[in-house]
């Protein structure tokens, strides 16, 4: 019984994966994004982000209802209803600024201006951090890469599940394919968090201390600690 719940649960992520990888290749040009899948007894309704949802959308919707058939007749949806959107903020989605990054190295652009312009636009929009690498036949024959940083990027820990975006996209150039993987620490507040307190709030948590030990005495240490910044306080007025 428990293996065939993980077989169904491992069947579900395989499809989920399969139509991700299927919408990442046909709708790179429309900045794809991600997708979410809804089975209910009712249907599958399958919700598409991309940074421009007219190219999915197509011409009267022709698009959207060729993407019905190969859902239900490929995939094996049954009674499919599909919307498509833009992701919240595009420009701290990993996937949609790799595909960018990588459309703009096939039209020509040089990837060190690609790279530096979508640097300052991610960190314009709040990011923690970002890490652009672009990789291949990128000045010679010979493949190499580039790593461009700004900002912090979390590799490990928990930080790295709540709050870094990672994204691979290829740029098909008549010398090669060119790599680009873009991670992105979006806004937050991490688990290393470091903040120093203002010498006001200070002054207003010893207040409250001792308005708290009215009538106990505090710890010696916190009186001693108490004292040093009062008179450091005092030593600079």
């Amino acid at each position: 019984m428990v293996s065939r719940i993980y077989r169904i649960f491992l069947q579900q992520a395989l499809l989920r994966a399969k139509v991700d990888e299927y919408l990442a290749q046909n709708f790179y040009e429309a900045g794809y994004s991600g997708v979410i899948l809804t089975q209910s007894g009712l249907g599958t309704r399958i919700h598409i982000y991309a940074e421009r949802p007219a190219l999915i959308i197509g011409k009267r919707g022709s698009t959207i209802r060729r993407l019905n058939n190969i859902f239900q007749k490929v995939f094996g949806f049954e009674g499919v209803q599909i919307t498509v959107s833009e992701p919240e903020n595009p420009e701290l989605d990993a996937r949609v600024q790799a595909f960018r990054i990588a459309r703009n190295i096939e039209r020509g652009f040089h990837f060190r201006r690609v790279a530096f312009a979508a640097l300052r636009r991610i960190m314009a929009n709040g990011a923690l951090g970002v890490e652009i690498v672009i990789s291949g036949k990128l000045t010679s024959e010979r493949a190499r890469f580039e790593k461009y940083t700004a900002g912090k990027v979390y590799k490990s820990g928990d930080n790295v599940d709540v709050l870094v975006d990672r994204a691979i996209a290829h740029a098909k150039l008549p010398k090669g394919v060119i790599g680009v993987k873009v991670t992105i620490a979006k806004p937050g507040k991490p688990a290393d968090y470091i903040r120093i307190k203002s010498e006001e709030e200070v002054r207003d948590i010893i207040a409250r201390l001792r308005e708290e030990s009215e009538e106990e005495s505090l710890p010696s240490e916190l009186e001693e600690l108490i004292e040093e910044v009062e008179e450091g306080g005092e030593a600079q007025g």
